[in-house]
């Protein structure tokens, strides 16, 4: 039987080659399934995930009912101690059992000794810059005569890429 070749020419995806690490962190710190760390905007939403962070796991003596702690900021730790059910309830749907059976909030300073640890914002979104008019009229003459208008739009913006980067 003959050997199947490899379609990737030795090239892996990142999550294949940074799994292990991520796995072994995330037990460091009581976390058995890393998805939780990995996917917490996901998982708890976005609203939640920009005032909360989950920071560890612990497992009591008999091992049944963990408990998990979230860092937050001291403002906002009122608002998260009324979500913990809410919270409580999204994370064990991600272990699939009842795992985490209490909610512990943590809070910190949103300045200290390290400067801008405590803000959970994710970074955001970069401002798409400025296409020059003669560019766009450019694009959009080339697509001019494309019937589909999804493919139309679509070679106007790589038109537009394509010329506003030859003039930089």
């Amino acid at each position: 039987m003959q050997r199947r070749r490899s379609s990737t020419r030795g090239f892996k995806r990142t999550a294949t080659l940074l799994n292990d690490q991520i796995r072994r962190a995330g037990e460091s710190r009581g976390f058995a399934v890393s998805r939780l760390l990995t996917h917490w905007a996901e998982i708890v939403g976005q609203d939640m995930a920009a005032i909360a962070r989950p920071v560890n796991v612990g497992y009591g003596k008999g091992g049944i009912g963990a408990t998990l702690t979230v860092l937050t900021t001291g403002p906002q730790a009122p608002m998260l101690e009324m979500q913990k059910e809410q919270l409580r309830g999204k994370v064990n749907a991600v272990y699939g059992y009842n795992a985490i059976s209490r909610v512990r909030i943590t809070q910190t300073a949103p300045t200290g000794f390290a400067e801008g640890q405590a803000s959970f914002d994710h970074k955001p979104k970069s401002a798409k810059p400025k296409i020059e008019p003669e560019i766009a009229a450019e694009a959009d003459r080339t697509a001019r005569d494309v019937h589909d208008g999804d493919l139309r739009a679509a070679l106007e913006r790589l038109g537009r890429n394509v010329l506003s980067k030859q003039k930089r």
